[in-house]
């Protein structure tokens, strides 16, 4: 599971669980997966959880960034959760540690 994306529903928000190593490949996965969500339903919003994340290139970056745009457009938002040390130096160089606020990791339903 080092290299999976997990995709979880739940009414109009998309959660993605985001794996160990975020690099170009991994991006373009999350690029194409999420937008294929975004084009099927009503997503309002979009939380990258971050739980299980230790390396982010730029292009993790530009993934991010990118989903950020389109919500935006559409008058949703982006957040994030689960964010380590190193990731969230990561986000913080980029300066989009402040578009993405950070929010509780969402507890699994019995």
């Amino acid at each position: 599971m080092k290299g999976s994306i997990i995709y979880e529903k739940d009414n109009t928000t998309l959660y993605v669980g985001l794996p160990e190593d975020i690099d170009h490949f991994i991006s373009e996965d999350i690029k194409a997966e999420t937008d294929a969500y975004l084009e099927s339903g009503c997503i309002r919003c979009i939380v990258f959880d971050f739980s299980r994340t230790v390396f982010m290139d730029s292009s993790g970056i530009g993934a991010l960034m990118g989903r950020y745009k389109r919500m935006k457009e559409k008058g949703g938002k982006v957040m994030i959760c689960g964010v380590g040390d190193r990731i969230r130096r990561v986000l913080r160089i980029a300066a989009i540690d402040t578009l993405l606020p950070e929010i509780e990791k969402k507890e699994k339903k019995s």
